[in-house]
């Protein structure tokens, strides 16, 4: 349980375009689309996604912009996220509003599903603002963010054809 939550500054797309560290992956995949939102929708991604090891939605269904939930990264790291987008079934946006750990003035996440002719693309765009303090800490976890990034879209890949 998170003892003490660390307000971030909210933004919107300023965020995801402006801030110092960016990071964007796509990946192709048979599955249709629909398959893929449901995926992103629901709470499976903590069955199939290592770095992922809880996720609680706080918001009721239908979700939509201003819902909230909770994500847990390697049991260490909690971010309280607030939709700021979304367009059912191909986009949704969202800041993190609140943090488990200090260091971060701003954090938001874009994941957009695309049909194709064979399938569909996924891409997640990741945008980081943190303190000058912890900016070097970012800079020297870039390759491990990018390589978890890689991963957890494979892993997506992977399971939605199942």
């Amino acid at each position: 349980m998170v003892r003490h939550w660390y307000p971030l500054a909210e933004g919107g797309d300023d965020v995801l375009a402006s801030a110092p560290f960016r990071f964007q992956h796509s990946v192709e995949t048979t599955a249709p689309a629909e398959r893929i939102w449901e995926i992103l929708t629901g709470e499976q991604l903590v069955h199939w996604v290592w770095a992922f090891t809880d996720l609680k939605w706080n918001s009721p269904r239908p979700f939509g912009a201003g819902a909230v939930r909770e994500v847990t990264l390697l049991k260490f790291f909690t971010a309280r996220e607030r939709f700021f987008r979304w367009d059912e079934g191909s986009r949704y946006a969202f800041n993190v509003y609140e943090a488990s750990r200090p260091g971060l003035r701003h954090a938001a996440e874009d994941w957009t599903v695309e049909p194709t002719p064979s399938g569909s693309r996924l891409t997640w765009t990741m945008a980081i603002r943190p303190a000058s303090l912890v900016t070097p800490l970012i800079w020297i976890s870039s390759p491990a963010i990018r390589m978890v990034q890689r991963r957890a879209l494979r892993a997506i890949r992977t399971h939605a054809r199942s």
